[in-house]
């Protein structure tokens, strides 16, 4: 097996590649780079990659950035549950214990969602397949107190496992699905809306091209989103999971936690509430929110996102 990593030639070749004896440019973007490469190179030699797997990964990467995918193979591959170990870890070398565990926030959020108090309604388009749904809970800080003025923002799949502002059908108007609630005095939340089904990568996209080569699944457990926060704690990601649902234990997001499976109640009484029939479902999901760090929100992550007006 030809091995060149350790040969001046190669090396010389990885500093001139992330031009890190210039004094210009971003010095962290040189880092970050040169890291990359190296390991990329030594992966090569160690490997034995032939040029023709090389060129097939390139040729993968354009296909993954025409499908618009990135964010959802990241996702698959574990780089997203990755991120939220790292910051479990940092909480607890910071001594920041207890609160509502985090998890993934997946590449399907809009921002702009209208904000409603204290309940919010949030199933525009109708859904034969869906019946009704009602989350509701309470958002404390870590003392139990009720939080007034958090935010909480929810976003889940329809009956199709499509969201709105990404069915490709087109059948979904803006931001069904979608909404905002801010809290009181009492702290408390509730979306009224459906009940959502799991999704399945694009059957011909880059992200299921890879899960193929594999031998993975695409697929989630039905689930729901949010974010929740105040001006006096940090944001906190994370997402439920619908309690039975037979991939609750194999999402290939790997977002599952035991503390994010709660109970499902059947209930009765949802015409009052607006619902569209008598008998609905009923989760109570409360969230526990950790303060701001030295006054700083350290757990806000700066991503590209969709955006739209409500």
């Amino acid at each position: 097996m030809t091995k060149v990593f350790a040969t001046k030639e190669a090396q010389d070749l990885l500093k001139a590649a992330a031009n890190v004896e210039s004094q210009s440019g971003n010095a962290r973007a040189k880092q970050i780079v040169g890291r990359l490469l190296s390991d990329l190179f030594k992966a090569i030699d160690d490997l034995d990659m032939t040029p023709d797997e090389i060129w097939a990964g390139v040729n993968y990467f354009n296909k993954l950035g025409q499908d618009g995918e990135a964010a959802l193979l990241a996702a698959g591959l574990g780089i997203e549950k990755y991120l939220d170990i790292r910051m479990d870890a940092a909480d607890r070398e910071a001594e920041i214990n207890g609160g509502t565990p985090r998890t993934i926030e997946g590449p399907l959020y809009v921002a702009g969602a209208p904000v409603h108090d204290g309940v919010s309604k949030i199933d525009s388009d109708p859904d034969q397949e869906a019946g009704p749904l009602v989350i509701r809970g309470t958002v404390t800080g870590l003392d139990g107190k009720p939080v007034a003025n958090a935010i909480v923002e929810c976003w889940h799949a329809n009956s199709k496992g499509f969201y709105s502002h990404f069915d490709p059908t087109g059948a979904q108007s803006e931001f069904n699905l979608r909404g905002a609630v801010k809290t009181g005095v009492d702290g408390k939340y509730e979306f009224r809306t459906l009940m959502p089904v799991g999704y399945g990568c694009p059957p011909h996209g880059a992200t299921q091209q890879l899960l193929n080569v594999l031998a993975r699944h695409g697929n989630r457990p039905a689930h729901v989103h949010f974010f929740a926060g105040s001006d006096k704690h940090r944001k906190l990601t994370t997402q439920i999971n619908i309690e039975g649902d037979p991939l609750i234990w194999d999402d290939f997001a790997y977002a599952t936690r035991e503390d994010l499976i709660p109970h499902v109640v059947e209930k009765t009484g949802g015409i009052a509430l607006g619902l569209k029939s008598d008998a609905y479902r009923e989760i109570e999901f409360n969230f526990a929110l950790t303060p701001l760090v030295q006054g700083k929100d350290n757990q806000v992550v700066h991503r590209p996102r969709v955006s739209a007006t409500a």
